[in-house]
Parts: structure tokens; C-alpha cells; sequence
């Protein structure tokens, strides 16, 4: 079992972090509450990382995430697996104390050591040097969840953390075409912005690689698009509730939604194209998204993070669900060179848990792009990982 995970309220800045807000049209619960660790982008072109952390006397008494042995019974995922697979972490910032907090988590757990020095981990600038960029208490949190959802998910992987010099679309991009360049078959992308006309642009710059699996979390907005998880060439990964259940399974997940602005992001792209191998019939354009996994922060996963926090925290938000799919992935074995990764889910559905359950928002039209239901729907794709069949060829 994983530990309690205890929070100190005061590490919190208010220019770093925003509360979570609950509507009237979903009542306050009695249980977590969190913080999105990233403010909102005060410029066009500007991402926002999408981590949740849980906060308050609810984490201060007895929020403990899931951990790896969890998330692997969740998904049917085996354990001690990502040999040979190299998974790419994309962030902005720098998290200095990375490695470090990394090796607490994985002690935690019995995962294997996953150091520079065995070359298992390797952190880079976005042009693969070693010229960091300044450190951000806010981004810190997010890769720290990034890297602990890859290492449980995939222990023997090696990861490659490449930070952006800041949160720009244009220096997230290139520190993503930077991860291709330095082998990653399997790239996480924890962030997004709001849809411009930028965006066609932008997708064929920096995300449209093929023989390479970008998976790109919806983001936390509830109903709407954001890119790049609206890219025709990503793995768009959006969230669920995850809870353990009497079901044959032993768990039950719906598409997570906490109020009409909070929850996973869903919807039909204005910008970008429909890829060849969606057919839903209510968007002429990319929808998202294509598959999801755990990102309520009522259900959400431990991180230990000791720059700009000081010790384990419950995180969720898509932030969760991207890594862990990208990690689920780099299980099915190589990826094809030259091939679409992001179309393998479109042709193994049914190696993928049906989410069937759960309403972003009542006014979309058609209903599905903000409803889970039966077969495709917009707030959880096609579903979520039962195995590793569907990120096969």
C-alpha cells in the first residue's frame, strides 16, 4: 500500500497557484480540494500545465493517491516492464531537484534506480544541451508528476526530461522536436493552450512525427478543445474517475467532470483536420479526444515533489492520464518507423475499457462530444488502457 500523503498548506503561493473552483451546478463535496499548479496563460500562445494538487485538511488527512501497483491493476498493465523503450517528458521550466525527487518515489515503491548516472535518466534544455532554464516551483510539480506516472507505469523505461526555456508554445515545440531527435519513441505532453489560428502552424513544426507516440493530455477545462491535444498528430488523452469496484475488473471508471469549467476537455477542433482513421460523424474536424485514463484529483495519484513542496501530495488533472498513457504504450513493444502511432487505439477499440458514464456539460450538440456513452465519445475517446494490445500496430 502507498503512504498517507500529508500537505503543508503555507508552501502554497497565490502567484503560483489557483484554487479550484466548484460550481452550483455540481454541489461541494466533502473531500479534496485542489490547486492548479499553473496560472493560466497571460498571453496568446502561452501554455498551462494541467496538474491538480490536492490540498487542504483533506490532504492533510488522508489522501493517498494511487500508486504504481494500483495503476497496473487499473489498466491490466504488467509490472516491471518498459525495457529498451526510451519515454520523453516535455516541460517548461526547470525542476532542479528532478532526479532527486525521483529517487524518492521509486525507493517508495521497490522500482528499479533510474539515474544519470546509469543512464537511465537524462534531463536536457530544449536543444538537448545542458544550459537549464530557471527554475519554476509551479512547472516543478507538474514534472515531478510526469515522472513518477512514467517510472510507475513503465519502471525499466529510460526517460529523457527535456525543459522548454519557458512555457511558449514555439520553445514547448521545439524542445519536443528535441525528444524525437534524442531517440524517444514515446513523448508526454502535459500542457496545453487555448486554440488559435496559430495552431496549423505550430502541429506541423513541432508534433507531426511519424514513428513517434505523442501523447497529449485534453486538458482540465471541461467542454472545449486545446492544442495540442487538438493536433491530428497526437495520442489527445483525456480523464476519468478511477475507483475500485466489485466488478470483475475491480475498478470502475466514468469521464471526470467536477463543475462546467473543471473536468476533462472534449470537443471538435475549429482549426485542424480530422485524421483519416476518426469517423465519428458529429465533427468535420479533429476531435478529441482518442483515449483516456485516471485525472480526478478526488482519485488521483502520489507524487513526491520537494521543490516548491515538501514531501507527497495527491496530483490529477489530464496531467496524469498523459504520462501514463504514453508509458502504457512504450509496453506494446517498438513503434514501427514511419507508421501513425496515434491511429493503433482506432484499430484495437475493443482492447480498451469502454467508459460509459459521465457529463462534461449539457449544451453541446452533438451530445457525445461532451458525454461518455457507449463506443467513441468526446471526454474519454474510445477509453481507457485494459492491457497493451490497443497501442499495438
Amino acid at each position: 500500500m502507498h503512504r498517507p500523503l500529508a500537505l503543508t498548506a503555507a508552501l502554497l503561493t497565490t502567484s503560483a497557484l489557483t484554487t479550484a473552483t466548484l460550481t452550483s451546478a455540481h454541489p461541494a463535496q466533502a473531500g479534496p480540494r485542489w490547486v492548479h499548479t499553473c496560472t493560466a496563460p497571460a498571453r496568446a500562445d502561452t501554455a498551462s500545465c494541467d496538474a491538480l494538487r490536492v490540498v487542504g485538511a483533506a490532504a492533510a488527512a488522508d489522501s493517498d493517491g494511487y500508486g504504481p501497483a494500483e495503476l497496473r491493476a487499473a489498466y491490466g498493465l504488467p509490472a516491471d516492464g518498459g525495457a529498451g523503450a526510451v519515454i520523453a517528458v516535455v516541460d517548461a521550466y526547470d525542476h532542479p531537484r528532478a532526479e532527486a525527487d525521483l529517487d524518492v518515489y521509486r525507493k517508495h515503491y521497490g522500482l528499479p534506480a533510474c539515474t544519470a548516472d546509469s543512464g537511465c535518466f537524462r534531463k536536457t534544455d530544449q536543444r538537448g544541451g545542458t544550459r537549464l532554464p530557471r527554475g519554476n516551483t509551479a512547472w516543478a510539480g507538474e514534472i515531478a508528476l510526469d515522472l513518477a506516472m512514467v517510472s510507475a507505469v513503465a519502471p525499466r523505461a529510460r526517460i529523457v526530461l527535456v525543459e522548454a526555456d519557458s512555457a511558449a508554445v514555439g520553445n514547448l515545440g521545439a524542445a519536443v522536436n528535441t525528444a524525437v531527435a534524442l531517440g524517444a519513441q514515446y513523448v508526454s505532453i502535459s500542457w496545453g493552450t487555448a486554440e488559435n489560428g496559430n495552431a496549423a502552424n505550430y502541429d506541423s513544426r513541432y508534433f507531426d512525427h511519424p514513428g513517434t507516440l505523442i501523447a497529449a493530455a485534453s486538458g482540465d477545462g471541461g467542454y472545449g478543445v486545446n492544442f495540442p491535444a487538438s493536433s491530428p498528430h497526437v495520442l489527445a488523452v483525456g480523464g476519468t474517475t478511477l475507483r475500485p469496484d466489485g466488478s470483475a475488473r475491480g475498478w470502475a471508471e466514468t469521464a471526470w467532470a467536477t463543475s462546467p469549467t473543471e473536468g476533462t476537455a472534449s470537443g471538435c477542433s475549429g482549426q485542424l483536420p480530422k485524421p483519416a482513421w476518426q469517423t465519428d460523424p458529429g465533427c468535420d474536424h479533429r476531435t478529441v479526444a482518442d483515449v483516456a485514463a485516471v485525472a480526478d484529483p478526488e482519485t488521483g495519484v502520489a507524487v513526491y515533489q520537494s521543490y516548491g513542496g515538501n514531501g507527497w501530495y495527491t496530483y490529477g488533472g489530464t496531467s496524469a492520464a498523459a504520462p501514463l498513457v504514453a508509458a502504457a504504450a512504450a509496453l506494446a513493444g517498438p513503434v514501427p518507423a514511419g507508421s501513425r502511432p496515434e491511429s493503433f487505439p482506432y484499430r484495437h477499440p475493443d482492447a480498451l475499457h469502454d467508459v460509459t458514464s459521465g457529463t462534461t456539460a449539457t449544451d453541446c450538440a452533438p451530445a457525445y462530444l461532451c458525454a461518455a456513452g457507449a463506443g467513441y465519445d468526446g471526454p474519454t475517446g474510445l477509453g481507457s488502457p485494459a492491457g497493451v494490445a490497443a497501442f499495438r500496430p
